[in-house]
């Protein structure tokens, strides 16, 4: 019973741990042409689970003039239990754009935004 009661007590001083986050890489558009990094970390919204963290879009086609252009925003990121499909939300500067994607050997999908047809997006997770 000491034993017991010594076990809730240390565990009432060990501090939580931290959430862990995962880096996201990929490639975006028919040629490939944009590069897709984010850091996501774990949080619960409305009863599921979801990766969230700030995105970055580099231009690395062959046609940049002034140097690559780069697009900032947030991604949204939630993988199935089952781990073989994901869906996404991609803030890229203001305008919302969705993904569906299956697992090969990474998530190949398309990412549809408002204003555009649907963009080839391979997505992996490290």
């Amino acid at each position: 019973m000491r034993l017991i009661v010594l076990l809730v007590v240390l565990g009432a001083f060990v501090a939580p741990a931290r959430a862990q986050s995962r880096e996201i890489t990929g490639q975006a558009g028919f040629l490939g042409e944009w590069e897709l990094t984010a850091t996501v970390t774990a949080r619960a919204a409305n009863g599921s689970k979801e990766l969230v963290g700030p995105l970055s879009l580099k231009h690395v086609g062959v046609c940049t003039q002034d140097g690559p252009e780069e697009k900032t925003g947030e991604l949204r990121l939630r993988i199935s239990d089952s781990s073989a499909r994901v869906k996404a939300i991609l803030l890229i500067e203001g305008t919302e754009c969705t993904y569906d994607g299956h697992l090969e050997t990474s998530y190949d999908g398309v990412m549809s935004c408002p204003d555009r047809r649907g963009i080839p997006l391979r997505l992996r997770i490290k």
